[in-house]
This record gives structure tokens, sequence and C-alpha cells, in this order.
């Protein structure tokens, strides 16, 4: 014999439905000038040498500023560079 409550329940749907996600909101393009991306492989030794002489969170920019000097063969950026570093260590 089975209770009227028990059939109820088990007529009941098993599956909740879900909740609508409100739509993301759209993102702006990014700068075609900032997407390249210039990787280059170097040892543990080599990277915690520039990280400690770009000091916390510079890296990249360090890395940048280092190559684009050393490129345009601009001594003078290249040892305003260095200078900065030495700033940001002290």
């Amino acid at each position: 014999r089975v209770d009227p409550a028990e059939v109820e329940v088990m007529a009941k749907k098993k599956t909740t439905e879900k909740k609508a996600k409100p739509p993301k909101a759209e993102r702006a393009p990014k700068d075609s000038e900032a997407t390249r991306v210039f990787a280059i492989r170097v040892t543990d030794e080599e990277l915690a040498a520039i990280h400690q002489a770009a000091g916390p969170r510079n890296a990249t920019r360090f890395m940048r500023q280092v190559a684009a000097a050393f490129a345009a063969e601009n001594k003078d950026a290249f040892e305003a560079v260095l200078k900065e570093a030495k700033e940001a260590r002290s």
C-alpha cells in the first residue's frame, strides 16, 4: 500500500530549472600595438637576476625598455633604465 503523500512527492519533477544568467558586458578591443608577444627562454638564475634588477613587479617593463634601447643602439636610454632599476631597488 502506498501513502498518497509519497505518490505526490514522487510525481514532482526531479530536475530544477536553472536561472538565466545576465549577459556579460562587452569588452573593449585591446590596442593592436600592445598585443605583440616576444618570448625568450632564460635559466632560473637569469630570471632571478632580472627580477632583482627590475624590482618588484617590473620585470616585463624592464626587459621591454632594455630590449628597445639595445635595438635602437641608444646608450642613454639603456643607462636610464639601469639607473631607474637601481633606484627601484633602493
